[in-house]
């Protein structure tokens, strides 16, 4: 199946925030009409993505790890959706990353090739449908991690023909991952004698390490002594991955003089993920484009969470139709950014601030001064976009001017 059937879907009452007169349309007829977010009949609360700014975040962050030299295998749980999966491919992925079995399953439904699962596996169940899947296709690459001697017995015990796996590194007190080089090598030799694995790399997530530059270090290092060990005997290439969306810059660092000195070619597997969206505080804060190498240029926050008032029961207090259903709140609470008039006059949302959500409101204290009234639309910026794509099922695209051209899937 290609992204592309996704358009014959039609559209129904599943999909929050749609023009009820748009029912029994495909998403493709109701994307001709490109009607405007603010008349052709959408309901709040809505949440849009900016077209321009994921057209820049796709190229920026692709030109980066060209000019760097690293493959690059955006994670897809930030936003499943293979429209999204399919643009990134296009601006030169590798693949894309998975976090759980259900993912890949996404993934390869849409006809994703190469996959990386950055997570361990050893679901009996997946692992059998797994090497159904690539006993199918002989062109699917599939690698993931290992961790732990009895996760290898597992995975051996449950697969029917070769997977390549990579060692995790970690670190004390955070996540997957052995905790230091001899355990790899104990995790490795599992792996050796394993009928079903084939170990071509080591790979980890960089921002659980509270020194970052330290942590890459040891992982390079890893894969030198592995590589020096033989261990990658029976590899084509050896994956080296990491980097998340907060530290891919200094995963580049202590990547770039990585491949000389081993014996096969390295594939230097970058796996940033919130990129694609942004957002207006957390990453917005952390991206390596903020302060770190801000000559390149930054980041786009794609994200808009589209709200009406309904109350101003108190002078300094007003309600929107939006709250923990429609909003992430793990990280950061929505930021107020434009109040939009039943007229389309546009004013700055600086005077409100959100306080707290509910399930289906939003609190937001009023300053003094400031004129918001029931029925206008504020506009509300997000934080943690991997938990704001996952409440919304179709999300309209938007250009600058409010037309709708665009509707994004997701499967979560």
């Amino acid at each position: 199946m290609a992204a592309e059937e996704l358009y014959d879907e039609r559209v129904d009452h599943r999909f929050k925030g749609l023009p009820p007169d748009a029912a029994g349309l495909t998403v493709r007829q109701l994307a001709a009409e490109r009607r405007s977010l603010f008349d052709g009949g959408f309901t709040t609360p809505l949440l849009t993505l900016s077209a321009p700014a994921l057209e820049h975040n796709l190229t920026q962050l692709a030109s980066y790890a060209r000019a760097y030299g690293l493959a690059f295998a955006p994670h897809g749980k930030t936003s499943m959706a293979p429209q999204l999966f399919e643009r990134q491919l296009a601006h030169g992925g590798w693949g894309i990353t998975a976090a759980v079995p259900h993912q890949v399953r996404v993934y390869r439904a849409y006809g994703i090739q190469r996959i990386f699962l950055a997570n361990e596996l050893v679901d009996a169940a997946a692992l059998r449908w797994l090497s159904a899947e690539l006993d199918a296709d002989p062109g699917f690459r599939f690698v993931c991690y290992v961790d732990s001697v009895r996760g290898v017995e597992l995975m051996d015990a449950a697969l029917t023909r070769r997977v390549d796996v990579v060692v995790e590194l970690g670190v004390d007190g955070g996540r997957t991952g052995v905790r230091d080089a001899d355990t790899a090598a104990l995790v490795a030799d599992a792996v050796a004698g394993a009928r079903q694995l084939r170990l071509v790399g080591v790979a980890g997530y960089e921002s659980t390490a509270p020194d970052v530059r330290r942590w890459l270090g040891e992982l390079v290092a890893l894969a030198e002594r592995f590589d020096a060990e033989g261990r990658f005997a029976d590899a084509e290439e050896i994956v080296l991955s990491a980097g998340g969306s907060e530290w891919f810059d200094l995963v580049a660092e202590a990547f770039e003089p990585v491949g000389g000195g081993l014996s096969k070619p390295v594939l230097k597997l970058l796996r940033s993920g919130a990129y694609v969206s942004h957002d207006d505080v957390h990453y917005r804060g952390l991206t390596p484009f903020h302060d770190r190498i801000p000559d390149k240029g930054s980041l786009e926050p794609a994200l808009r969470l589209w709200t009406q008032v309904l109350s101003r029961p108190e002078p300094t207090l007003a309600l929107l139709n939006a709250g923990k259903r429609d909003a992430p709140y793990d990280l950061d609470l929505p930021v107020p950014q434009l109040i939009r008039r039943p007229d389309g006059t546009l004013l700055p949302a600086d005077g409100l601030t959100v306080t707290k959500l509910a399930d289906q409101h939003a609190f937001v204290a009023v300053a003094p001064g400031t004129d918001v009234q029931v029925g206008d639309w504020v506009a509300l910026g997000l934080s943690h976009p991997c938990t704001a794509f996952d409440k919304w099922q179709l999300i309209p695209q938007v250009d600058p001017d409010g037309t709708v051209t665009d509707y994004i899937r997701t499967f979560f």
